[in-house]
């Protein structure tokens, strides 16, 4: 079975298209409820666009990855979900947009609970703080939307130069895609 990072900062956990996972979970997770709720909640970051994700579990454990250092993640939105084991420390912090210059002058520190999700702008500086004692294991999902990146690639804030991939690639696409119509009741 191939086994490939989860990312370039995270040496332990698993792509959950490795598993066979994308198309009967995350997939649908994606159209049918994170979709519309973030057209709500995010409309400018492509909230009702999102076309593609990057789905990954990510563990940390003593002796293993403790902590993760301040970033950002190539998506326009990210869904963290704590998904369990038993562990103390671990907190997550969040800053600024990384294109702010003091983005992490007063950052906000969250606890991580298992079972809960935090979903937040994949240009916000963020980071994990070290782990004190057991086992966290985390699902990510890197929210993309390709009619957001196509005109602006969100790591080097360039207009890209589109290639040919297989699959989901990292977001980019040749078309713009169909936007969700979100409907409020009141």
């Amino acid at each position: 079975m191939p086994k490939g990072r989860p990312n370039t900062m995270n040496n332990y956990g698993v792509l959950i298209h490795e598993l066979g996972l994308d198309e009967p979970l995350v997939t649908p997770l994606r159209e049918r409820f994170l979709q519309p709720l973030l057209a709500l909640l995010y409309p400018e970051c492509g909230g009702g666009q999102l076309d593609s994700h990057r789905a990954f579990v990510v563990k940390y454990a003593l002796g293993q990855d403790l902590e993760l250092g301040c970033h950002y993640d190539n998506a326009e939105l990210t869904l963290n979900v704590a998904l369990g084991k038993v562990f103390t420390g671990g907190a997550l912090y969040f800053g600024g947009l990384f294109q702010a210059p003091a983005a992490l002058m007063e950052p906000l520190e969250v606890d991580h609970v298992v079972g809960q999700g935090i979903l937040h702008r994949g240009g916000q500086l963020h980071g994990a703080r070290p782990l004190g004692t057991g086992e966290r294991w985390n699902l990510v999902i890197w929210l993309r939307a390709s009619a957001v990146r196509n005109h602006l690639c969100p790591m080097c804030c360039q207009k890209p130069d589109l290639v040919d991939d297989e699959g989901f690639g990292d977001g980019f696409t040749r078309e713009e895609p169909a936007t969700v119509d979100v409907c409020v009741l009141t």
